[in-house]
């Protein structure tokens, strides 16, 4: 899988990450994990699909932030 976007962000001993893969031929994953542990994992074949799952990521991201969460 190719990465096409990777953004982790931590606070006090926890670990937020968001990540986006490009399959080789099943479209791209996309996944979202708390402390290690997979919340969230979805395969799309529409890249509209993953245009809503990266916006969704920059919104929780920019309030992680604001809560004082630190990119990696």
């Amino acid at each position: 899988m190719v990465p096409v976007f990777q953004k982790t962000l931590v606070r006090a001993g926890e670990i937020r990450s968001f990540h986006v893969y490009q399959r080789t031929a099943a479209g791209w994953e996309t996944s979202e994990q708390a402390n290690h542990r997979v919340e969230q994992r979805q395969t799309h074949t529409d890249w509209h699909r993953v245009e809503r799952d990266l916006s969704r990521f920059s919104r929780e991201i920019a309030e992680l932030r604001r809560q004082g969460w630190c990119d990696v």
